[in-house]
């Protein structure tokens, strides 16, 4: 049987789609507050929003006689027709906001224009009228909700803890302030005022109170206009990156959005001075015409009639900053400490021969020398210019990491083997190999992985700085050094965090971090897990933390730097629980801080690797599910060589 839906489920159905959680709300009704040409609003909530959501502007008012139209489903002041969705100015236009939000809470209205000499108060519960009446109030409009999914209570049990739904209003606000400088903005949660800006258009005072001074003090402006497009806002230099896109906010026409095309026309407009998958600070407000907001239900994506167009400005746009500014670091002068002591950090045994940029090259001939400039040692923060003589033969080439970066995931040991094809040796398909294990080895193989074998085994040597070829009994092993590394400080982390025995580095003077209220909320739900992995983290007072001790695991990597990419993406924790967060975190590191391909180690060096390997319960795999190693048979390469057949 077909059933006509009656007009209360219908309602609760469409509210679904615009109030997903308390931020919805908040975000629906500042938007219209922006709308209302509103210079101050004010954001207060309680129990992160659950319990109570107030909205307080200074704009325009709705007329008394059209308050109870503004409830109706699809009744909007701000568009007529189809026509004007490609041409929209307004954050709102679809006029299921009021509907939606009076459908599934208590809602009460006061609201008054400059032209009327008294206002109104309207209040609805669960989408039904309650009272309507006149009253004094001031101009502009006050929006209070109260019991969010009161009659939902299917919905309302799959909201989040009330301190991670205000963490998410918080995110929200902030986002606003930074795409609406003009506009005073007042944010309290639990009585307490988290965020107030004096709406002067500046945008680097408000990123200064949200992200801090290190942020801040490395800001670039963006001014650009050409081709009918504006971009306008400001973009941190190079050392201010995290390991996710957390930090780039995007705003078009005034809207906050996610986009892939601009996110990356930023961060190729960086270039090479950005380091591999890192992603840079950036808050930029695009005006444009030809784009179509009307294509997400929460209005975060928007289409543009051109892509390419918006890429090709927005990458300029950035570009224009390292040729018109100085996107140099720049270094305090006349400040001095134990923590501005240049050394080398002592490395893991076998880690000692890790070669990348930040690191002296490890041998010294007597041949010829050449001044190398070395712009960041692994220090405890020297930006000093320091200069090592090294031997020009052992100098740094960045197109080794450059093919390193490109082939790491793909790249097979036969890979390159297409340059005997102008030799008398006959060419061998080697894609044709249908018998190479190429997929790690199998549990069952376990006689290559038991430890007394070591003393059965013969290493060959290292092809391509990255691989270590093994001959074992009549079986030839291929050992990807990264991988193998990359595991064995995996395991390492996790069996001594499973035995409480992760010890900690202290640091000297602390490091003090300025977090994002969604940071912050994350990070003081899980501080337990944090401090049992080796950090010694405390509050600081406002958003600042002071960091003590990090684990000292990962000794190779800068220690800000450390924490940051543990906290990086953990906002994301609606998917995964916090141990897997954790986990998969502890699995980059160990990915970051493992020796690279393309890097050359010593036999004891690896050595001492496959002494650690063979001494896991689960060898076969990295964190990442790569094999460490492969395997060929005498009679797999016999059989190759049309020895047997």
């Amino acid at each position: 049987m077909i059933n006509i839906l009656d007009k209360d489920t219908i309602d609760k159905i469409a509210a679904g789609e615009v109030v997903e959680r308390p931020a919805s709300i908040v975000k629906e009704l500042l938007e219209n507050s922006i709308d209302a040409g509103s210079s101050s609003v004010t954001v207060e909530i309680k129990n992160g929003g659950i319990d109570l959501i107030r909205i307080t502007d200074n704009g325009c008012g709705i007329a008394s006689s059209e308050v109870k139209k503004a409830f109706l489903r699809h009744a909007t002041s701000k568009i007529v027709s189809d026509k004007d969705l490609i041409s929209i100015k307004s954050l709102g236009f679809r006029g299921e906001a009021l509907s939606s939000i009076a459908a599934v809470s208590k809602c009460e209205m006061i609201t008054k224009t400059r032209d009327e000499l008294t206002g109104v108060r309207y209040y609805i519960e669960g989408g039904n009228e309650v009272e309507y009446e006149e009253i004094g109030a001031p101009d502009g409009t006050s929006i209070i909700i109260r019991d969010i999914f009161y009659n939902t209570p299917a919905r309302r049990k799959f909201l989040k803890t009330a301190s991670t739904e205000g963490a998410h209003i918080s995110e929200l606000v902030e986002k606003l302030a930074m795409s609406n400088t003009e506009i005073a903005f007042k944010f309290i949660s639990n009585g307490q005022i988290k965020l107030q800006t004096n709406g002067s258009g500046n945008l680097k005072d408000i990123v200064y109170q949200l992200y801090g001074k290190e942020i801040s003090k490395a800001l670039c402006n963006v001014d650009y206009e050409k081709n009918g497009i504006k971009i306008r806002g400001v973009v941190a230099r190079p050392e201010v990156t995290r390991s996710s896109r957390n930090l780039e906010n995007i705003f078009v026409n005034g809207r906050y959005i996610k986009d892939n095309i601009i996110s990356k026309a930023v961060e190729d407009g960086f270039g090479d001075r950005l380091m591999q998958h890192q992603y840079p600070f950036c808050a930029l407000n695009f005006d444009l015409n030809g784009v179509d907001v009307n294509v997400h239900p929460r209005k975060m994506e928007v289409r543009f009639s051109d892509r390419n167009f918006v890429y090709d400005n927005t990458k300029e746009a950035v570009e224009e900053i390292f040729t018109t500014q100085s996107a140099v670091r720049e270094v305090p002068v006349g400040k001095t400490s134990n923590e501005k002591k240049v050394f080398v950090n002592t490395p893991e045994p076998f880690e000692n021969k890790r070669r990348d940029m930040s690191e002296i090259p490890e041998k010294v001939s007597q041949y010829k020398y050449e001044d190398v400039t070395k712009d960041t040692l692994h220090s405890t923060g020297s930006d000093d210019e320091i200069k090592w003589r090294v031997p020009k033969e052992n100098m740094y080439n960045p197109k080794d990491d450059m093919s390193f970066i490109r082939d790491e995931n793909t790249k097979r040991v036969y890979s390159d083997i297409n340059d005997l094809s102008n030799k008398s040796i006959k060419e061998v398909n080697i894609g044709n190999i249908d018998n190479v294990n190429l997929n790690g080895i199998k549990p069952s193989q376990l006689s290559f992985f038991e430890r007394e074998s070591k003393k059965y085994m013969k290493v060959i040597g290292q092809v391509f700085d990255t691989y270590w070829i093994v001959q074992f009994e009549n079986e030839m092993y291929i050992i990807d050094q990264h991988a193998a590394h990359e595991k064995v400080m995996y395991e390492r982390l996790l069996k001594e965090s499973k035995a409480n025995k992760l010890s900690s580095q202290m640091i000297n003077p602390p490091i003090i971090v300025t977090l994002t209220d969604l940071e912050q909320n994350v990070l003081n739900e899980h501080m337990d897990e944090f401090r049992g992995i080796g950090f010694d983290i405390e509050e600081f007072g406002g958003k600042e933390y002071k960091i003590n001790a990090i684990p000292n695991i990962f000794p190779s990597i800068p220690k800000a730097e450390l924490f940051n990419e543990m906290l990086s993406d953990s906002t994301n924790y609606d998917v995964i629980s916090p141990s897997e967060l954790i986990l998969a975190k502890v699995a980059s590191m160990s990915c970051k801080a493992a020796i690279k391909g393309n890097m050359r180690i010593s036999l004891f060096e690896a050595n001492e690797l496959f002494d650690e390997l063979l001494s896991l319960d689960n060898p076969y795999n990295c964190p990442h599910g790569r094999p460490t190693v492969i395997k060929m048979t005498k009679q797999e390469i016999e059989k190759k060589f049309k020895r047997i057949v």
